[in-house]
């Protein structure tokens, strides 16, 4: 347990806040309830019809809404865009004085609104109907202005918001970001759009140190410490100690059948360990990795909690092409 200071001396711990926390925590866990089971009936079929017709776009998804339905707004198109759809955020009062320009007949346009009376939006609403953009509608109100000019309609279902006024927007918002992120995963699984290709749109930070290769951070070529099962203990130890990598592979026929790591030397210490050979102490069959595994998956691997491993060989073919060090990672910034 972590002791927490408390602000002001002997201000005394008033347990209404947590009280408080916890009923908005609960208020709007009932939200995505209901917004579960919406899914599972009559809301699914207007999913999965705004998801085909997002995948069947040659444009973007250009988002829109007000308010804090425009900050999911924001929020939604730069998931939509990170996860392989182009998306971007096109603010309603922005529009009608010369963003309208942004959207294309070839986009589809997603406007947020709970009650689907927004008033800022009907330059938008009114441009999709003239250029015949289609129009997906995030509402709580199916018999809305909005819902009627749309061509499909996600109606969120009525939940109360943790507000104790119902007034600030709290439950509604996190459905309209539940169901946001749905819609963006479901794209993305439908694509097939991998890791790797995530990596290309997150090169940087920390996000992008984990979706880096283990082939830019190995160590190859002469930097791998290899030897024959044949090689004495003796040789075998100053190749280690000459790579300073903490590990020996161990090769025949060009092949890695084995690893002495600085563990195995400790655990068969003893008078005669400079004239047995490698093939005596190694450890058979070492775990490995290829070079296109992603960083984030090479540090998994060593962080394996019945035996953590401080390097892995990269093979290609069974051959050992490289050696990745937990420093290595470390380094890159992928922990």
């Amino acid at each position: 347990m972590v002791a927490l200071k408390k602000p002001g001396g002997d201000q005394a711990f008033d347990p209404s806040l947590i009280e408080s926390a916890l009923r908005t925590i609960t208020l709007e866990s009932n939200g995505l309830d209901a917004l579960r089971e919406a899914l599972s009936d009559g809301l699914g079929h207007s999913f999965a019809a705004a998801a085909r017709l997002v995948r069947s776009a040659r444009g973007r998804v250009i988002v829109t809404g007000m308010g804090k339905s425009g900050h999911v707004g924001q929020k939604l198109a730069a998931t939509l865009a990170s996860t392989g759809t182009p998306a971007f955020f096109v603010h309603p009062s922005e529009a009608s004085h010369g963003d309208l320009g942004m959207i294309t007949a070839d986009d589809v346009v997603l406007a947020l609104s709970w009650s689907g009376e927004t008033a800022e939006l009907k330059a938008v609403v009114e441009h999709t109907s003239r250029f015949r953009v289609p129009l997906i509608a995030l509402t709580a109100n199916g018999e809305s202005s909005l819902a009627a000019a749309s061509d499909i309609v996600l109606i969120l279902p009525k939940s109360p918001e943790a507000c104790p006024h119902g007034l600030a927007p709290t439950t509604s918002t996190v459905m309209q970001l539940a169901l946001g992120d749905a819609l963006a995963i479901a794209l993305l699984e439908s694509k097939g759009f991998t890791a790797r290709d995530f990596k290309v749109l997150h090169p940087g930070g920390q996000l992008g140190a984990q979706l880096g290769l283990v082939s830019d951070l190995m160590h190859s070529g002469d930097r791998l410490p290899l030897a024959g099962p044949d090689t004495t203990m003796a040789e075998a130890i100053v190749i280690m100690t000459e790579k300073s990598l903490g590990c020996l592979g161990i090769v025949r026929d060009e092949r890695l059948v084995g690893i002495i790591t600085d563990g195995d030397l400790r655990r068969n210490m003893s008078a005669d360990l400079l004239g047995r050979t490698a093939g005596d102490i190694m450890t058979p069959s070492p775990k490995t990795i290829e070079p296109d595994t992603l960083a984030s998956e090479a540090l998994a691997i060593m962080n394996l909690r019945e035996r953590p491993f401080t390097a892995l060989f990269v093979v290609e073919d069974e051959r050992p092409v490289g050696v990745v060090h937990v420093h290595d990672l470390l380094r890159a910034g992928v922990a």
